[in-house]
């Protein structure tokens, strides 16, 4: 039996004054990666320093302000990455680097000196102040807590004073989520009030999701509450360092942003310890989504993809948000079929917002191609067939036509699985454009007949085919050239057939565009009935080539009368 006894309820928040559930997100947030410490202590293989360095310069690329790039007193490594930094002049003016330490003297020492040459550098410190890590960790009371990060404050501050560039103090009471709420705020207060921040020189205050433990709204209800009740308030950057550990990093990330922060710490595509960190492209893509500039520069999704593959040696999961390989795939029939009517109705709407169904985004606004959006198999439908013929080679099925090559195509869908569009463009091209056996079309002469009064038709059409690799033709007359190509089918072959539905389209434009007929066509004697399709530069020609292509997929080029030898 599952030994859910085991476990029991976190506390939440006595909240009622909450204001965040009335509020919307309205612009992006401050955003500091932590790619290059909390990401990158977590990956099997660590990067090493050429890897760091390629990244720390895509992360620049994309815009990031603020970048955490170690813990340099812990790692020869990650010290000697932050050198190299400093060194080769690496740091834009307007980037500014972010180091971390716990509150002890050597290590404080250190790390000033990774800083060295720093501009301006973030100094983040911190310590555990949870419930239960006091109890079974540290075996401290809360002064004793306190005490560790007041003195940290004034390691730093001691060095700061002789640092020649800028130092702006972060302090984390880390694993936030499981300390209570006024002792979380005695403690920042105590190390704010050290450090003595102001207005225009203000201190960061982080407040980690550690270990997810609760709901988000719970996260927002404490990041709230301390952003209320916080002395001074202009004076402190409130900042979030969310983790993933129900599954709820990016929802804890967003309605702490409606709570009071203004900041996020996180990482691309959400990698870091256990569960990993708050995943900042998700956030940004969810902005972007809602009409929010996220001040990222995020529309290559595949080159953030290939860097962050090659560089953390770990696979972006098919389904994560925005950048997994299917994310904007539709196998269902229905999806498939809502997708393609959306994308139709925003054509010939000109409609410069996007709203398609199933689609939150446009995928060529993030660099992704059309071409995933649709991918059959056999839990598809006659939508996504059609939508892949329309968006990949320009055929505007009939509607008529979608179930029958549908269901061509999902035949060999259910032996073989996935059938990609190249695929389906073949069998198109095998079923109706190269199905010129046993008759096949050569040549085509129209006469207009509408000047002679005796006629009761207006033209007359001389065709020239093959049967059976025999070289046949016949004339004939209708009410034009479709009609009297189907009657003198009818004479040669000895049947009866009947044109119910005609389309046809150009394929493409320009002096050498070619056009596309469709030709559904019913067999009276046995009720069978099929569609024909026929491409041409001249749009006569390619709809006689549907007929010839509609009489072959019936069979009825079998059926002939006595042969007429041309």
């Amino acid at each position: 039996m599952l030994n859910y006894k085991h476990y029991r309820k976190n506390p939440v928040v006595d909240y009622p004054e909450r204001q965040w559930p009335n509020r919307e997100i309205g612009k992006a947030p401050i955003w500091c990666s932590v790619d290059l410490r909390d990401g990158n202590q977590a990956l099997i293989d660590p990067m090493v320093v050429s890897e760091k360095i390629e990244f720390f310069n895509y992360l620049i690329k994309l815009g990031f302000k603020e970048i955490e790039v170690g813990f340099p007193a812990a790692s020869q490594i990650e010290f000697d990455f932050l050198r190299q930094l400093v060194d080769r002049k690496m740091i834009p003016d307007d980037v500014v680097v972010q180091v971390l330490t716990q509150c002890r003297e050597e290590l404080v020492e250190r790390t000033f000196e990774a800083i060295e040459g720093c501009k301006q550098a973030i100094v983040h410190i911190y310590n555990s102040t949870s419930t239960l890590q006091r109890d079974v960790v540290f075996h401290m009371e809360r002064q004793e807590i306190t005490k560790i990060a007041v003195e940290g404050t004034k390691m730093v501050k001691r060095h700061a004073a002789k640092f020649p560039g800028r130092i702006i103090l972060e302090y984390s009471p880390e694993s936030f989520t499981g300390t209570e709420l006024d002792y979380a705020l005695e403690i920042c207060t105590a190390v704010q009030e050290e450090w003595g921040p102001t207005k225009e020189n203000p201190m960061i205050i982080n407040l980690p999701s550690t270990v997810e433990t609760n709901t988000p709204n719970v996260y927002a209800d404490q990041i709230e509450w301390m952003n209320t009740h916080f002395k001074n308030r202009e004076s402190i950057i409130l900042s979030v360092h969310p983790h993933n550990d129900r599954g709820t990093g990016v929802a804890s990330a967003e309605l702490a942003l409606l709570a009071g922060a203004e900041r996020v710490e996180g990482t691309l595509f959400g990698n870091g310890e256990r569960t990993g960190n708050v995943d900042i492209m998700n956030i940004a893509y969810n902005m972007f989504s809602q009409g929010i500039d996220p001040k990222l520069a995020i529309e290559h999704v595949n080159e953030s993809i290939e860097i962050y593959e090659r560089c953390c040696k770990m696979q972006i999961h098919p389904r994560h948000p925005y950048a997994g390989k299917l994310v904007f795939t539709a196998f269902s029939g229905s999806h498939q079929d809502a997708i393609n009517k959306g994308v139709q109705a925003m054509k010939e709407r000109e409609s410069e917002t996007w709203q398609v169904p199933y689609l939150p985004i446009d995928p060529a606004d993030i660099g992704r191609e059309y071409e995933p959006i649709v991918r059959i198999n056999s839990q598809s439908g006659k939508g996504g067939v059609a939508f892949i013929m329309d968006t990949y080679f320009g055929f505007k099925l009939p509607k008529g036509m979608h179930k029958e090559f549908a269901g061509v195509i999902q035949k060999i869908s259910e032996k073989q699985g996935e059938v990609s569009p190249d695929q389906i463009m073949d069998t198109f091209r095998e079923q109706y454009l190269a199905r010129k056996e046993p008759i096949h079309f050569r040549k085509l002469r129209v006469d207009d007949l509408s000047g002679e009064t005796k006629s009761q038709f207006d033209t007359k059409v001389t065709v020239l085919y093959t049967d059976a690799g025999v070289e046949k033709r016949f004339e004939a007359v209708g009410n034009g050239p479709i009609d009297a190509a189907k009657r003198g089918l009818q004479e040669e072959l000895a049947v009866d057939i009947k044109i119910l539905d005609y389309e046809e389209h150009a394929l493409q434009s320009g002096s050498n565009s070619q056009a596309a007929a469709y030709i559904h066509l019913l067999d009276v004697e046995s009720g069978r009935v099929t569609y024909g399709v026929g491409v041409s530069s001249n749009i006569t020609r390619a709809s006689v080539r549907a007929v010839f292509s509609a009489i072959n997929r019936l069979g009825l080029g079998e059926h002939k009368k006595d042969e007429k030898i041309f």
